[in-house]
């Protein structure tokens, strides 16, 4: 009972591992698919925010371009003739400080300072030689210092004439591109590789730190991008997960009683059988009955072995009740049946020589034996005589007690195995009529030290002399316990003093050699 408990023991420890596992897989699953969900999330924000900023800058653009082509018309034109039409057209564009006009290279018109007589080239090479529409620097003649962003637009081809609109872009920006903290903490305006950082009056290179990351997007229509510095995107969905962590320990929990379940057959020794069925585990064994009087081999008992590849070998004494719990016991006896008929060209062809097998109680129930045997044993045509143990875990109905009647109209020896122990009793000798006792071996271990054992076992070759049914001696381990039992006529004798269980297979070269030593 203790191996029993033990096995059953591993059989939860290993349920439990492996639904610990699951849980703990499960866990870390599904908090790695929150960290790279946030993670994806937090770059989507970033891309989101800098495609939005670049469409408000080119809507904010883009009634500045039509209204520089508008006013293209006042180019040439004297100052003093157009600068109330610019100061009025100043009024209508609120993002815009001072509209300059450019006519042969040289800025004539302001719409604030009036006439004017700056080149245009050398003011602003970046326009007027290199062509760029736009030129973000400071504003050096209204507020001084401040940043502004010079919108240009030519009238001639050769960039010479046009209209220079100076832009409020510290206004703008900061409205514009005011951050959204965590995942964006910096935003930076550029234009022609100068840069203006939201909340810094100050054109200047933006350097992210060092636990910054940069991200850069550039407006199709405009000469300008968008840059943003914020944490990486791993770090802030890593400082998300402690939040993340009760719902991902509940999902791991209900996953891992889920496997607790969905393991509570696979992982049983009633899964552990019928896999050991299917996969061959199970090796039939026999051990040889000696005639106590001749010392010659009169038969053999089939015995099944069972080496399980994740067990080792387990006891019979541990698998067989619990196959008999499972009602599995069954298949495992067809099992053994089915290996004694594939061997019986090796054994001997007598019909003195018996077949012994062990049949439980519950094998009876609905004259289940009797049809594997017709099914089984029968078709096979034995010359062997056939023995059926009766095993007495479990005490045997009226209705299949006639079971074993009709076993004995066929030929078929009845055994009731272990006689003395389990649900065995005196009233079986007249039910069942048995052929054969098999005293238990704590009965015969008994020999020669418990006195009282040594009667019982006495009392019971006795008896089953009386009555006239053969008896049988398991464990015979020495050379006295043969002695006695030869002694008070019984029959025959199984036991390692004569051969331990051998495979089935191993049984003819034993017997051979067994014959040879008889006969020295």
């Amino acid at each position: 009972m203790q191996v029993s408990q033990q096995i059953v023991g591993q059989f939860r420890r290993k349920r439990l591992l492996i639904a610990s596992t699951v849980a703990a897989l499960v866990i870390i699953l599904a908090l790695a698919f929150r960290f790279f969900e946030e993670k994806s999330r937090i770059e989507q924000l970033s891309h989101t925010f800098a495609s939005e900023a670049i469409q408000r800058f080119d809507r904010m653009f883009s009634p500045l371009d039509v209204s520089a082509n508008n006013t293209l018309g006042l180019v040439g034109l004297r100052c003093t003739d157009v600068r109330f039409p610019l100061v009025e057209k100043l009024a209508t564009l609120q993002t815009v400080r001072v509209l300059l006009l450019v006519e042969n290279d040289s800025i004539y018109c302001s719409s604030i300072f009036g006439d004017r007589t700056l080149s245009f080239s050398e003011l602003y090479p970046e326009l007027a030689v290199n062509n760029q529409r736009m030129l973000l620097t400071t504003d050096n003649y209204l507020l001084k210092g401040s940043p502004v962003l010079m919108l240009w637009t030519p009238k001639s081809l050769d960039n010479q004439s046009g209209i220079v609109q100076v832009i409020n872009i510290e206004m703008m920006s900061n409205y514009l591109l005011e951050p959204a903290l965590p995942w964006v903490e910096r935003a930076i305006f550029n234009v022609g590789g100068k840069s203006l950082e939201y909340g810094t009056p100050l054109i200047q290179p933006a350097i992210p730190s060092e636990d910054e990351v940069s991200y850069e997007e550039a407006s199709m229509r405009y000469p300008f991008s968008i840059t943003l510095f914020g944490p990486s995107p791993a770090r802030l969905a890593l400082m998300a997960l402690p939040s993340q962590l009760p719902l991902a320990l509940l999902l791991s929990l209900l996953m891992g009683y889920i496997v607790w379940l969905a393991t509570a057959n696979r992982m049983s020794i009633a899964w552990e059988i019928s896999y050991g069925l299917s996969s061959q585990e199970f090796i039939v064994y026999c051990q040889p009955l000696i005639n106590a009087q001749t010392g010659g081999c009169d038969g053999i008992e089939l015995l099944l072995r069972w080496h399980n590849p994740r067990q080792g070998w387990v006891p019979p004494d541990v698998f067989i009740p619990m196959a008999e719990r499972q009602n599995l016991i069954a298949p495992l006896t067809r099992f053994v049946i089915t290996e004694a008929v594939s061997h019986l060209p090796s054994l001997p062809d007598n019909p003195a020589f018996h077949i012994a097998l062990n049949v439980a109680a519950s094998h009876f129930h609905d004259r289940a034996i009797l049809d594997d045997l017709q099914h089984l044993w029968w078709p096979a045509n034995p010359r062997p005589q056939l023995i059926v143990e009766l095993t007495e875990r479990d005490a045997l109905p009226v209705v299949d007690q006639r079971v074993v009647a009709h076993l004995q109209k066929t030929g078929v020896k009845v055994a009731i195995d272990d006689f003395g122990t389990g649900h065995s009793s005196l009233s079986y000798l007249k039910t069942l009529s048995p052929d054969v006792l098999k005293i238990d071996k704590i009965f015969t271990a008994s020999i020669g030290t418990d006195a009282i054992n040594a009667t019982v076992t006495d009392m019971v070759i006795s008896l089953a002399q009386r009555l006239n049914i053969s008896v049988v001696a398991e464990g015979v381990e020495t050379a006295e316990q043969a002695a006695y039992l030869r002694e008070r006529g019984v029959d025959t004798l199984q036991g390692y003093y004569f051969a331990r269980p051998m495979p089935l297979a191993d049984f003819p070269a034993w017997l051979s050699a067994h014959q040879s030593d008889q006969m020295t």
